[in-house]
C-alpha cells in the first residue's frame, strides 16, 4: 500500500468536504474492493473517510411499489432481514450470494454499485429490478447509472445514500460462480413486471447489460422454453482464464432459464 490518512466521518457533511476538497480521497464502507486493489497498488488514495457508521447511509424501508436499501448495509443484512425477504427475496437471495461469509459480512450495498466490478452481483438487481439510486444531490436510474467497467455516473463528491428498486410481481436471481473468489462469471436477474420483463446480466460483459431478446420472448411466455430459439452474440463479452466469450454466451442462456424456472409458482 502507499501511504494514507484515514478518519471516519462522524456525519454525511463531514465525508463530504474531505472528498470534495481531495480529489485523491476515496470514501470507505466494507472495503472488500478498495482495500485489495490498494494492497496490490492499483490504487493510492490520499484520504480514506470512513462511512460505513452514517446512520444517513443505513435502513430498509418497505413500500407497497418499491424497497429502498440505505447504501451502508451489509450484504449479509440485505439476505437476512425478514421483512426484506417478504417483501423482494430475490433481492435478499441475491445478497446471500455474493462471495463468502467473511465479503458479506463486511461489502455494502453502495460500495458495490458505486465500484460497478463487471463480475458484482448488485449490478444485476440494480437494473433488473428497474432500481434507481439515490445520492446526496440527486436520483439516478439504472439505465444512466452503469457507464461500462467500472464506471459510474457519479461525480466527484457525490456519495451514494440508497438504492429505490423497484417490487415486481415476481422475480429470481441465477447465477454461476467463479469456484475461488465467488464472483459471478455470469448472474442473470429475471423480473415479471405488469408493464414487462427485465433481463439483466451481470459477470458476462464488461459490464451489467439487459438481454432485451429474452425480455421478449419471456413478455410473450413466461417459460424456459421460451428462450430455446435464442442465442446471444459473444461479441463483445468477456474472455479470460476462467471461460471464454463464447462459453459466458452460452452461460447468459442457462443461468437465464435457470431464473425462469425459479419463478413457477413464486411471487415478488
Amino acid at each position: 500500500m502507499y501511504p494514507f490518512t484515514y478518519q471516519r466521518a462522524a456525519t454525511l457533511e463531514d465525508a463530504l468536504a474531505p472528498l470534495l476538497n481531495d480529489p485523491e480521497a476515496r470514501a470507505l464502507a466494507g472495503g472488500m474492493t478498495l482495500l485489495p486493489t490498494m494492497k496490490m497498488r492499483l490504487a493510492a488514495p490520499t484520504q480514506l473517510i470512513d462511512i460505513a457508521r452514517l446512520p444517513e447511509l443505513r435502513g430498509i424501508q418497505i413500500e407497497a411499489d418499491a424497497v429502498t436499501v440505505g447504501a451502508a448495509q451489509r450484504h449479509v443484512e440485505v439476505a437476512t432481514d425478514p421483512a426484506l425477504r417478504a417483501a423482494l427475496p430475490a433481492l435478499a437471495e441475491l445478497a446471500g450470494l455474493i462471495g463468502d461469509p467473511q465479503v458479506r459480512a463486511r461489502g455494502t450495498l453502495g460500495g458495490s454499485v458505486a465500484n460497478n466490478d463487471p463480475a458484482a452481483d448488485y449490478p444485476a438487481a440494480v437494473l433488473g429490478l428497474d432500481g434507481t439510486v439515490i445520492t446526496n444531490r440527486r436520483s439516478i436510474p439504472a439505465a444512466a447509472f452503469f457507464q461500462g467497467m467500472f464506471a459510474t455516473a457519479l461525480e466527484p463528491g457525490e456519495l451514494i445514500r440508497a438504492v429505490r428498486f423497484a417490487r415486481p410481481k415476481r422475480a429470481a436471481y441465477a447465477k454461476f460462480a467463479q469456484a475461488a473468489s465467488g464472483y459471478a462469471m455470469t448472474g442473470v436477474m429475471v423480473a415479471q413486471f405488469d408493464h414487462g420483463v427485465r433481463v439483466a446480466v451481470t459477470g458476462a460483459g464488461p459490464g451489467v447489460f439487459r438481454w432485451t431478446q429474452a425480455e421478449q420472448a419471456l413478455a410473450a411466455r413466461m417459460a424456459p422454453e421460451a428462450l430455446d430459439a435464442l442465442t446471444l452474440d459473444a461479441s463483445g463479452l468477456n474472455a479470460d482464464l476462467h471461460a471464454s466469450a463464447e462459453y459466458r454466451a452460452h452461460l447468459v442462456g442457462v443461468m437465464t432459464r435457470q431464473a425462469v424456472s425459479q419463478l413457477a409458482g413464486s411471487a415478488r
